[in-house]
Protein backbone atom coordinates (compact mmCIF):
# COMPACT_ATOMS: atom_id res chain seq x y z
CA UNK A 1 0.00 0.00 0.00
CA UNK A 2 2.76 2.71 0.69
CA UNK A 3 6.28 2.83 -1.48
CA UNK A 4 8.09 2.56 2.52
CA UNK A 5 11.15 1.18 2.48
CA UNK A 6 14.18 1.19 4.94
CA UNK A 7 15.85 3.78 3.37
CA UNK A 8 13.33 5.99 1.82
CA UNK A 9 13.47 7.65 -1.66
CA UNK A 10 15.14 11.03 -1.15
CA UNK A 11 17.12 13.42 -3.72
CA UNK A 12 20.74 14.14 -4.33
CA UNK A 13 22.82 15.95 -2.07
CA UNK A 14 21.59 18.05 1.34
CA UNK A 15 22.97 17.24 4.83
CA UNK A 16 22.18 15.38 7.99
CA UNK A 17 21.47 17.98 10.97
CA UNK A 18 20.50 16.55 14.32
CA UNK A 19 16.67 16.12 14.23
CA UNK A 20 15.76 17.32 18.06
CA UNK A 21 12.49 15.82 18.03
CA UNK A 22 12.05 13.95 20.53
CA UNK A 23 11.17 16.80 23.15
CA UNK A 24 7.65 17.56 21.45
CA UNK A 25 7.46 14.34 18.77
CA UNK A 26 4.68 12.98 21.45
CA UNK A 27 3.01 16.00 22.25
CA UNK A 28 -0.42 15.88 21.36
CA UNK A 29 -1.68 19.23 20.12
CA UNK A 30 -3.45 21.61 22.62
CA UNK A 31 -4.85 25.33 22.46
CA UNK A 32 -3.49 28.09 23.86
CA UNK A 33 -5.73 30.00 26.22
CA UNK A 34 -7.36 33.24 24.86
CA UNK A 35 -5.54 36.27 25.63
CA UNK A 36 -6.65 40.17 25.63
CA UNK A 37 -5.17 41.66 22.78
CA UNK A 38 -4.29 39.89 19.54
CA UNK A 39 -2.12 42.00 16.46
CA UNK A 40 -2.63 41.30 13.13
CA UNK A 41 -0.37 41.82 10.37
CA UNK A 42 -2.10 42.99 7.36
CA UNK A 43 1.03 41.34 5.40
CA UNK A 44 1.60 37.89 6.43
CA UNK A 45 1.70 36.38 3.24
CA UNK A 46 3.21 36.62 -0.23
CA UNK A 47 1.85 38.81 -2.26
CA UNK A 48 0.02 42.42 -1.75
CA UNK A 49 -1.01 43.03 1.93
CA UNK A 50 -4.37 42.79 2.70
CA UNK A 51 -7.00 46.05 2.84
CA UNK A 52 -8.42 46.61 6.41
CA UNK A 53 -11.90 46.80 6.51
CA UNK A 54 -12.60 47.85 10.23
CA UNK A 55 -12.00 50.64 11.93
CA UNK A 56 -10.99 51.35 16.15
CA UNK A 57 -13.87 50.89 17.80
CA UNK A 58 -15.94 48.67 15.94
CA UNK A 59 -17.13 45.17 17.16
CA UNK A 60 -15.75 41.75 15.67
CA UNK A 61 -16.84 38.07 15.67
CA UNK A 62 -14.68 35.50 15.72
CA UNK A 63 -14.18 34.49 12.22
CA UNK A 64 -15.62 38.17 11.05
CA UNK A 65 -13.08 39.50 7.58
CA UNK A 66 -11.77 42.34 9.18
CA UNK A 67 -9.77 42.97 5.54
CA UNK A 68 -10.11 41.78 1.93
CA UNK A 69 -7.36 40.58 -0.38
CA UNK A 70 -5.84 43.89 -2.18
CA UNK A 71 -5.32 41.78 -5.59
CA UNK A 72 -5.12 38.09 -6.96
CA UNK A 73 -1.96 37.11 -4.90
CA UNK A 74 -3.08 38.01 -1.82
CA UNK A 75 -6.02 36.84 0.61
CA UNK A 76 -8.25 38.18 3.39
CA UNK A 77 -7.97 38.06 6.49
CA UNK A 78 -10.64 37.33 9.62
CA UNK A 79 -10.79 37.78 13.74
CA UNK A 80 -8.90 35.16 15.52
CA UNK A 81 -11.10 36.35 18.62
CA UNK A 82 -14.39 38.33 19.87
CA UNK A 83 -13.80 41.66 20.58
CA UNK A 84 -13.59 45.28 19.80
CA UNK A 85 -10.50 46.73 16.91
CA UNK A 86 -8.37 48.51 19.48
CA UNK A 87 -6.24 50.47 17.33
CA UNK A 88 -4.99 50.50 13.35
CA UNK A 89 -1.05 51.33 13.39
CA UNK A 90 2.41 49.96 12.68
CA UNK A 91 3.54 47.66 14.96
CA UNK A 92 6.73 45.28 14.85
CA UNK A 93 6.18 42.33 12.72
CA UNK A 94 8.22 39.16 12.76
CA UNK A 95 10.32 39.89 9.72
CA UNK A 96 11.72 42.47 11.58
CA UNK A 97 9.07 45.59 10.02
CA UNK A 98 6.87 47.63 11.33
CA UNK A 99 3.63 47.20 9.38
CA UNK A 100 0.38 48.04 9.63
CA UNK A 101 -1.63 46.08 12.22
CA UNK A 102 -5.03 45.36 13.59
CA UNK A 103 -4.98 45.03 17.21
CA UNK A 104 -7.92 43.21 18.54
CA UNK A 105 -8.84 43.44 22.37
CA UNK A 106 -10.48 40.26 23.04
CA UNK A 107 -14.27 40.40 25.05
CA UNK A 108 -13.16 38.56 28.13
CA UNK A 109 -17.31 37.82 28.59
CA UNK A 110 -17.41 36.19 25.00
CA UNK A 111 -17.88 32.19 24.09
CA UNK A 112 -15.58 32.86 21.95
CA UNK A 113 -17.64 30.33 19.37
CA UNK A 114 -16.51 30.81 15.37
CA UNK A 115 -18.89 32.54 13.59
CA UNK A 116 -18.74 30.06 10.32
CA UNK A 117 -18.19 32.04 7.22
CA UNK A 118 -20.58 31.15 3.82
CA UNK A 119 -18.68 28.38 1.73
CA UNK A 120 -20.39 26.49 -1.35
CA UNK A 121 -21.21 22.78 -0.72
CA UNK A 122 -17.59 21.12 -2.37
CA UNK A 123 -20.36 18.79 -4.07
CA UNK A 124 -21.44 20.71 -6.33
CA UNK A 125 -19.07 23.94 -6.52
CA UNK A 126 -17.41 24.27 -9.62
CA UNK A 127 -13.57 25.16 -9.71
CA UNK A 128 -13.93 28.89 -9.82
CA UNK A 129 -16.09 28.85 -6.45
CA UNK A 130 -13.71 26.93 -4.89
CA UNK A 131 -11.11 28.61 -5.65
CA UNK A 132 -12.76 32.01 -4.86
CA UNK A 133 -13.57 30.66 -1.28
CA UNK A 134 -10.28 29.96 -0.35
CA UNK A 135 -9.26 33.03 -1.22
CA UNK A 136 -12.07 34.75 1.01
CA UNK A 137 -11.27 31.77 3.64
CA UNK A 138 -7.78 33.45 4.25
CA UNK A 139 -5.67 29.59 3.27
CA UNK A 140 -1.84 30.30 2.96
CA UNK A 141 0.72 27.89 2.79
CA UNK A 142 1.69 26.62 6.33
CA UNK A 143 4.70 24.97 5.68
CA UNK A 144 6.09 28.74 6.64
CA UNK A 145 6.00 30.10 3.24
CA UNK A 146 2.70 31.38 3.24
CA UNK A 147 1.97 31.71 -0.43
CA UNK A 148 -1.97 32.11 -1.34
CA UNK A 149 -3.27 28.50 -1.43
CA UNK A 150 -5.76 29.56 -4.02
CA UNK A 151 -3.00 30.80 -6.45
CA UNK A 152 -1.38 27.68 -6.46
CA UNK A 153 -4.95 25.66 -7.38
CA UNK A 154 -5.79 28.04 -9.48
CA UNK A 155 -4.27 25.93 -13.08
CA UNK A 156 -3.64 28.74 -15.95
CA UNK A 157 -5.60 28.29 -18.82
CA UNK A 158 -3.44 25.75 -21.14
CA UNK A 159 -2.02 24.16 -18.42
CA UNK A 160 -2.73 20.97 -16.60
CA UNK A 161 -2.71 19.37 -13.37
CA UNK A 162 -1.78 15.85 -12.97
CA UNK A 163 0.08 14.78 -9.56
CA UNK A 164 -0.72 17.18 -6.07
CA UNK A 165 1.58 16.20 -3.53
CA UNK A 166 1.07 17.19 0.03
CA UNK A 167 4.34 17.94 1.94
CA UNK A 168 4.57 16.03 5.40
CA UNK A 169 8.62 15.92 5.54
CA UNK A 170 8.58 18.65 7.77
CA UNK A 171 12.74 18.10 7.67
CA UNK A 172 13.44 21.27 9.92
CA UNK A 173 15.33 19.87 13.37
CA UNK A 174 13.11 20.50 15.97
CA UNK A 175 9.73 21.22 14.38
CA UNK A 176 6.48 18.68 14.94
CA UNK A 177 3.41 20.63 14.55
CA UNK A 178 2.90 18.71 11.14
CA UNK A 179 3.77 15.51 12.23
CA UNK A 180 1.03 15.83 15.05
CA UNK A 181 -1.78 17.14 12.49
CA UNK A 182 -0.98 14.33 10.61
CA UNK A 183 -0.71 11.60 13.25
CA UNK A 184 -4.27 13.62 15.29
CA UNK A 185 -5.90 15.04 11.80
CA UNK A 186 -5.12 12.20 9.25
CA UNK A 187 -9.07 12.52 8.35
CA UNK A 188 -9.23 16.05 7.59
CA UNK A 189 -5.94 15.88 6.10
CA UNK A 190 -7.27 13.19 3.37
CA UNK A 191 -10.22 15.62 3.07
CA UNK A 192 -8.16 18.64 2.58
CA UNK A 193 -6.22 16.55 -0.26
CA UNK A 194 -9.86 15.88 -2.04
CA UNK A 195 -10.30 19.38 -2.34
CA UNK A 196 -7.14 19.94 -3.96
CA UNK A 197 -7.53 17.46 -6.37
CA UNK A 198 -10.82 18.42 -7.18
CA UNK A 199 -10.08 22.02 -7.53
CA UNK A 200 -6.71 21.39 -9.85
CA UNK A 201 -8.51 18.19 -11.53
CA UNK A 202 -5.30 15.94 -10.49
CA UNK A 203 -6.39 12.02 -10.15
CA UNK A 204 -2.86 11.12 -8.55
CA UNK A 205 -1.69 12.35 -5.28
CA UNK A 206 1.18 11.59 -3.28
CA UNK A 207 1.91 12.18 0.57
CA UNK A 208 5.60 12.88 1.57
CA UNK A 209 6.57 12.06 5.03
CA UNK A 210 10.38 11.24 6.55
CA UNK A 211 10.82 8.13 7.95
CA UNK A 212 10.72 9.48 11.83
CA UNK A 213 7.05 9.75 11.66
CA UNK A 214 6.08 6.28 11.49
CA UNK A 215 2.50 6.89 13.54
CA UNK A 216 2.03 9.80 10.75
CA UNK A 217 2.04 7.23 8.37
CA UNK A 218 0.30 4.78 9.35
CA UNK A 219 -2.85 6.91 10.65
CA UNK A 220 -2.47 8.59 6.52
CA UNK A 221 -2.59 5.26 5.22
CA UNK A 222 -5.53 4.17 7.19
CA UNK A 223 -7.78 7.09 5.68
CA UNK A 224 -6.39 6.87 1.89
CA UNK A 225 -7.36 5.34 -1.09
CA UNK A 226 -4.23 3.49 -2.48
CA UNK A 227 -5.68 3.31 -6.06
CA UNK A 228 -5.80 7.11 -6.15
CA UNK A 229 -3.09 8.33 -3.24
CA UNK A 230 -0.04 7.00 -1.99
CA UNK A 231 1.54 7.16 1.37
CA UNK A 232 5.20 7.66 0.31
CA UNK A 233 8.27 7.42 3.09
CA UNK A 234 11.05 9.16 2.37
CA UNK A 235 14.69 9.51 4.15
CA UNK A 236 15.34 11.74 6.77
CA UNK A 237 17.14 14.71 5.14
CA UNK A 238 17.46 18.23 4.79
CA UNK A 239 15.92 19.80 2.82
CA UNK A 240 13.65 17.52 2.14
CA UNK A 241 10.94 18.94 2.46
CA UNK A 242 11.37 21.94 -0.02
CA UNK A 243 8.80 21.28 -2.87
CA UNK A 244 11.57 20.70 -5.76
CA UNK A 245 13.49 18.23 -3.71
CA UNK A 246 10.01 16.09 -2.72
CA UNK A 247 9.65 16.01 -6.29
CA UNK A 248 13.08 14.56 -7.29
CA UNK A 249 12.72 11.83 -4.49
CA UNK A 250 9.50 10.77 -5.27
CA UNK A 251 9.23 10.89 -8.93
CA UNK A 252 12.66 11.38 -10.32
CA UNK A 253 11.34 14.98 -11.71
CA UNK A 254 13.75 18.00 -12.18
CA UNK A 255 11.32 21.27 -11.80
CA UNK A 256 13.59 23.38 -14.47
CA UNK A 257 15.54 26.39 -13.52
CA UNK A 258 13.61 29.29 -13.35
CA UNK A 259 10.26 27.23 -13.53
CA UNK A 260 7.69 25.95 -10.87
CA UNK A 261 5.94 22.67 -10.32
CA UNK A 262 3.08 23.57 -12.17
CA UNK A 263 5.85 23.06 -14.82
CA UNK A 264 5.56 19.25 -14.43
CA UNK A 265 2.34 19.20 -14.37
CA UNK A 266 2.57 19.34 -10.41
CA UNK A 267 0.96 20.81 -7.26
CA UNK A 268 2.53 20.96 -3.92
CA UNK A 269 0.98 21.78 -0.33
CA UNK A 270 1.71 21.43 2.81
CA UNK A 271 -0.58 19.02 4.90
CA UNK A 272 -1.21 21.46 7.81
CA UNK A 273 -3.05 23.72 4.61
CA UNK A 274 -5.30 20.33 4.07
CA UNK A 275 -6.38 20.23 7.24
CA UNK A 276 -7.30 23.88 7.25
CA UNK A 277 -9.20 23.21 4.03
CA UNK A 278 -11.47 20.39 5.80
CA UNK A 279 -12.07 23.21 8.17
CA UNK A 280 -13.41 25.78 5.94
CA UNK A 281 -15.42 23.61 4.05
CA UNK A 282 -16.68 21.55 6.74
CA UNK A 283 -17.13 23.64 9.30
CA UNK A 284 -17.09 27.25 7.91
CA UNK A 285 -13.96 27.83 9.88
CA UNK A 286 -11.40 30.23 8.24
CA UNK A 287 -7.61 30.59 8.92
CA UNK A 288 -7.70 32.28 12.35
CA UNK A 289 -5.38 29.62 13.93
CA UNK A 290 -2.95 27.34 13.61
CA UNK A 291 -0.47 24.62 14.83
CA UNK A 292 2.33 25.32 15.88
CA UNK A 293 5.59 24.02 17.93
CA UNK A 294 7.18 25.68 20.79
CA UNK A 295 10.58 24.12 21.74
CA UNK A 296 14.51 24.33 22.40
CA UNK A 297 16.72 23.88 25.53
CA UNK A 298 15.41 27.36 26.65
CA UNK A 299 11.77 26.89 27.38
CA UNK A 300 10.39 25.29 30.64
CA UNK A 301 7.73 22.99 28.61
CA UNK A 302 8.22 22.47 25.31
CA UNK A 303 4.89 21.60 23.29
CA UNK A 304 2.44 21.57 20.19
CA UNK A 305 -0.18 24.27 20.35
CA UNK A 306 -2.69 25.22 18.15
CA UNK A 307 -2.63 29.32 18.79
CA UNK A 308 -4.59 31.43 17.43
CA UNK A 309 -3.47 34.25 14.70
CA UNK A 310 -2.10 37.63 16.54
CA UNK A 311 -1.08 36.08 20.18
CA UNK A 312 1.86 37.50 21.17
CA UNK A 313 4.74 35.22 21.02
CA UNK A 314 5.57 36.13 24.50
CA UNK A 315 2.08 34.77 25.55
CA UNK A 316 2.47 31.62 23.84
CA UNK A 317 6.02 30.95 25.78
CA UNK A 318 4.08 31.87 28.73
CA UNK A 319 1.73 28.94 28.03
CA UNK A 320 4.28 26.81 28.14
CA UNK A 321 6.19 27.22 31.27
CA UNK A 322 8.32 30.18 30.08
CA UNK A 323 11.98 31.04 29.72
CA UNK A 324 14.32 29.50 31.25
CA UNK A 325 17.28 31.65 32.98
CA UNK A 326 19.78 30.64 30.10
CA UNK A 327 17.31 31.18 27.25
CA UNK A 328 19.57 33.47 24.75
CA UNK A 329 17.99 33.45 21.41
CA UNK A 330 14.31 33.38 20.28
CA UNK A 331 13.68 31.78 16.55
CA UNK A 332 10.72 31.49 14.62
CA UNK A 333 10.51 28.81 12.26
CA UNK A 334 13.39 26.04 12.90
CA UNK A 335 16.89 26.04 13.31
CA UNK A 336 17.82 26.46 9.39
CA UNK A 337 15.97 28.55 8.09
CA UNK A 338 13.85 30.44 10.67
CA UNK A 339 14.29 33.86 11.34
CA UNK A 340 15.63 35.25 14.94
CA UNK A 341 13.66 37.74 16.73
CA UNK A 342 14.82 40.71 18.90
CA UNK A 343 11.23 40.94 20.59
CA UNK A 344 8.70 38.84 22.29
CA UNK A 345 6.13 41.32 21.63
CA UNK A 346 5.64 39.96 17.71
CA UNK A 347 2.61 38.03 16.91
CA UNK A 348 2.17 34.06 15.72
CA UNK A 349 0.91 34.98 11.31
CA UNK A 350 -0.13 32.65 9.57
CA UNK A 351 3.33 31.86 8.66
CA UNK A 352 4.72 30.58 11.75
CA UNK A 353 5.21 26.92 11.93
CA UNK A 354 7.54 27.17 15.22
CA UNK A 355 8.80 29.31 18.00
CA UNK A 356 12.35 27.66 19.22
CA UNK A 357 14.31 29.23 22.19
CA UNK A 358 17.58 28.40 22.55
CA UNK A 359 20.71 28.67 25.17
CA UNK A 360 23.15 30.09 22.86
CA UNK A 361 23.01 32.50 20.19
CA UNK A 362 23.55 30.68 16.78
CA UNK A 363 26.33 31.52 14.34
CA UNK A 364 28.33 33.48 16.41
CA UNK A 365 31.82 31.61 15.48
CA UNK A 366 34.32 34.15 13.51
CA UNK A 367 34.70 33.77 9.96
CA UNK A 368 37.81 32.14 8.49
CA UNK A 369 38.81 32.33 5.10
CA UNK A 370 37.22 29.33 2.29
CA UNK A 371 39.28 26.64 2.27
CA UNK A 372 37.89 25.60 -1.00
CA UNK A 373 37.33 22.13 0.99
CA UNK A 374 33.99 22.04 -1.51
CA UNK A 375 31.55 20.95 1.15
CA UNK A 376 28.72 23.83 0.43
CA UNK A 377 29.34 22.00 -3.16
CA UNK A 378 28.38 19.13 -1.74
CA UNK A 379 25.60 19.94 0.17
CA UNK A 380 23.42 22.27 -2.32
CA UNK A 381 20.62 20.37 -3.13
CA UNK A 382 20.03 22.53 -5.93
CA UNK A 383 23.75 22.40 -7.59
CA UNK A 384 24.90 25.86 -7.16
CA UNK A 385 28.25 26.77 -6.29
CA UNK A 386 27.66 29.12 -3.20
CA UNK A 387 31.49 29.90 -2.43
CA UNK A 388 31.43 31.48 -5.88
CA UNK A 389 28.03 32.99 -5.49
CA UNK A 390 29.18 34.63 -2.22
CA UNK A 391 32.03 36.21 -3.47
CA UNK A 392 30.27 37.54 -6.42
CA UNK A 393 28.20 38.93 -4.27
CA UNK A 394 30.94 40.82 -2.16
CA UNK A 395 31.93 42.38 -5.31
CA UNK A 396 28.92 43.07 -6.04
CA UNK A 397 29.43 41.27 -9.63
CA UNK A 398 25.55 41.20 -11.01
CA UNK A 399 25.32 39.98 -13.81
CA UNK A 400 27.53 37.00 -13.54
CA UNK A 401 25.30 36.13 -10.15
CA UNK A 402 22.54 35.90 -12.44
CA UNK A 403 24.80 33.84 -14.62
CA UNK A 404 25.64 31.50 -11.82
CA UNK A 405 22.01 30.98 -11.33
CA UNK A 406 22.02 32.52 -8.00
CA UNK A 407 17.75 33.25 -8.10
CA UNK A 408 17.62 29.18 -8.25
CA UNK A 409 18.70 29.78 -4.41
CA UNK A 410 15.96 29.05 -2.01
CA UNK A 411 17.78 29.38 1.37
CA UNK A 412 17.85 26.27 2.89
CA UNK A 413 21.27 26.99 4.24
CA UNK A 414 22.55 23.55 3.93
CA UNK A 415 25.88 25.40 2.73
CA UNK A 416 26.65 27.62 6.13
CA UNK A 417 25.68 24.50 7.95
CA UNK A 418 28.05 22.67 6.16
CA UNK A 419 31.28 25.72 5.99
CA UNK A 420 33.74 24.43 8.42
CA UNK A 421 35.01 28.08 8.30
CA UNK A 422 31.86 29.72 9.21
CA UNK A 423 31.08 31.75 6.35
CA UNK A 424 27.51 33.33 6.08
CA UNK A 425 27.40 32.05 2.79
CA UNK A 426 23.47 32.13 2.68
CA UNK A 427 23.21 35.27 4.22
CA UNK A 428 25.81 36.14 1.35
CA UNK A 429 23.53 34.52 -1.37
CA UNK A 430 20.51 36.62 0.06
CA UNK A 431 22.08 39.68 -0.06
CA UNK A 432 22.86 38.39 -4.04
CA UNK A 433 19.71 37.93 -5.18
CA UNK A 434 18.32 41.18 -3.85
CA UNK A 435 21.15 42.83 -6.06
CA UNK A 436 19.76 40.99 -9.23
CA UNK A 437 16.12 41.74 -8.25
CA UNK A 438 17.17 45.64 -7.94
CA UNK A 439 18.55 45.27 -10.91
CA UNK A 440 15.97 43.57 -12.74
CA UNK A 441 13.60 46.03 -11.95
CA UNK A 442 15.38 49.23 -12.99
Amino acid sequence: MTSLSLTGRTFRHGVHPAERKEATAACALERVPFVDEYSLPLSQHIGAPSRALVRPGQKVERGQVIAEASGFVSTHLHAPVTGSVKAIELRLAPNGKRVETIVIQADAYSSQKVTPIEVPDSKTADTEALIDAIQRGGLVGLGGAAFPTHVKLKVPKGKRVQFVMLNGCECEPYLTCDHRVMAERAADVKRGLDLIMQATGAERAYIGVELNKPDAIAALEREVDPKRVEVVGLQVKYPQGAEKMMIDAILAKEVPAGGLPLDLEIVVQNVGTAAALADLFDRGQPLIERAVTVTGPGVRRPANVIVPIGTSVREVIEHCGGLLPEARQVVLGGPMMGMAQKSLDVPVTKGTSGILVLTRVSHTAPEEPCIRCGRCLEACPMFLNPSRLAQLTRAELTDELKEQNVLDCFECASCSFSCPSHIPLVQLIRVGKGLVRQKESA
